[in-house]
């Protein structure tokens, strides 16, 4: 691996002990904090299917939001190189995980964002970028299932 490396750290705290520990599966909570230095506390838990707490984030949406949020952020930066005005983004994914009775995993995630632009002649680029920016996320590339668009170009 080539160029630059960088590191992140989080602290994970389980707060879920009810009294008892581990000692059976039904009575721990599954909630805990994500910890990061200088940052507001994400409150997670479970995912309400697996005994978790539906008003907390799980893992399975903050992997999901991470795709959403690293394509977003890269197709911002590549529009910008290009003066491609965006004026408005805003993205409904979807991820999709089979359970396999081992487990499970992630079969696709699919993003679908609404991007406003100023310029009505750059509409088939701002399309285009969408595959550049997929190709360039750094999520996307560090999963091991597609990540899929529907994108939609409007002018503003």
């Amino acid at each position: 691996m080539s160029g630059r490396e960088h590191h992140y750290e989080i602290t994970m705290r389980w707060t879920g002990n009810t009294g008892k520990g581990t000692a059976n599966y039904r009575e721990y909570g599954r909630d805990h904090d994500l910890v990061a230095a200088g940052k507001p506390v994400i409150q997670a838990s479970a995912d309400p299917a697996f005994r978790g707490q539906p008003e907390r984030w799980n893992p399975e949406e903050l992997l999901v939001a991470s795709l959403a949020d690293c394509h977003m952020l890269t197709y911002l930066s590549l529009c910008a190189r290009e003066r491609l005005v965006v004026t408005a983004y805003e993205d409904t994914a979807t991820g999709t995980m089979a359970e396999d009775g081992h487990g499970g995993r992630f079969t696709e995630v699919v993003l679908a964002p609404v991007v406003t632009i100023a310029d009505p002649e750059k509409v088939e680029r701002a399309m285009e970028l969408h595959h550049d920016a997929n190709k360039d996320c750094f999520i996307a590339n560090s999963v091991n299932f597609p990540v899929r668009h529907r994108p939609q170009i409007k002018v503003a």
